[in-house]
């Protein structure tokens, strides 16, 4: 049988689910999980009414409380994916358990999904237990189901990129801990390792710039070309989730010949300003609608991710195949 099917890869996420079942951890995992976002959630309701100034803006509280509730919810489920697939592979093979579905009659791409798609359903239920909060953010008004489904699709979809990556680690190498720890590194260069790049390399891309006054005199000064490297910031989880949901207008409002922007959406507020780093820099300190802002960002990051993951995929089944030419040292057969 060399073509994956559904049922093959059925068989072995239902083994992998009943053995993350038996050890009745789960129970305890899930509802600290709930506990921890219930508090969050509490405090973040807390803080928007009396620190943001929304005690009395019911119409538009649940806007900025979604938000923050949203890149929480994104850092706290990058830290448990890796714990969902970065063992799966050489965990078994130190147990002597992975030889024993790779002498049946399953292919190796039918193990790597299968393995997969238990992490990732685990992660998948974490992030869903998540919904009663963000309904709570949707009681308290301006966001629509369809802001809170593209950002809940995008999240899952991450998710199954860091369980895939994780997974791929695992099947590279030998140690269990050595694959754990790089899957964090990992996550970590796709969040904090993106923006330090950019902070390094964006202020090395310039070009000077000349230009005329209205009295005829004549200027040159340096101009950071930061529409040249904002891909660095693309593949960012952060930058993909903020700029894939719908954004919220700021509030104008103006008290006599003072205009005042309250930009209070922290997803906007990322997806615009990164959005802003694609324009050319002769738009950057002349005025503009919200149509003369740059093209999106998340598509690319998004498809990124997933190339990524789908990468990973096929790693992990070609170090599955049997009979396998080179093993590392220290690695058990059965």
């Amino acid at each position: 049988m060399n073509t994956p099917t559904p049922y093959g890869i059925w068989l072995v996420t239902r083994q992998e689910f009943r053995i993350r079942l038996r050890t009745g951890r789960w129970r305890w995992l899930l509802g600290g999980w709930v506990a921890l976002l219930a508090i969050f959630t509490a405090l973040l309701d807390l803080s928007v009414q009396t620190g943001y100034g929304f005690a009395n803006d019911n119409a538009r509280r649940g806007v900025p409380l979604f938000g923050i509730l949203m890149l929480f919810v994104l850092g706290m489920v990058l830290v448990i994916s890796p714990a969902l697939t970065s063992q799966t592979i050489n965990g078994d093979r130190e147990r002597g358990t992975l030889a024993t579905l790779q002498v049946t009659k399953l292919t190796p791409l039918e193990i790597a999904l299968g393995k997969l798609l238990a992490g990732w359903g685990v992660g998948l239920v974490a992030l869903a237990l998540t919904l009663p909060f963000a309904g709570y953010a949707m009681a308290n008004g301006g966001i629509t189901i369809g802001r809170v489904a593209a950002v809940y699709g995008v999240v899952a979809i991450l998710i199954g990129v860091v369980c895939a990556v994780s997974q791929a680690l695992s099947a590279l190498l030998a140690r269990s801990i050595t694959s754990a720890l790089l899957s964090y590194l990992t996550v970590a260069a796709l969040t904090i390792g993106t923006l330090i790049s950019f902070a390094l390399i964006a202020p090395l891309i310039t070009e000077p710039h000349t230009q005329r006054d209205p009295d005829g005199y004549v200027y040159t000064y340096t101009v950071m070309r930061q529409d040249r490297v904002w891909w660095l910031l693309a593949p960012n989880p952060f930058v993909v989730v903020a700029d894939a949901a719908p954004q919220v207008p700021p509030q104008i409002t103006q008290r006599g010949d003072v205009v005042y922007v309250d930009d209070y959406d922290p997803l906007s507020m990322i997806g615009r300003g990164v959005r802003d780093l694609r324009r050319p820099p002769d738009y950057q300190y002349s005025s503009y609608t919200e149509q003369d802002r740059g093209e999106p960002v998340w598509p690319i990051g998004l498809a990124f991710n997933v190339l990524l993951g789908v990468g990973a995929v096929a790693v992990t089944a070609a170090r599955l195949r049997t009979p396998s030419r080179r093993l590392s040292r220290g690695v058990r057969i059965a």
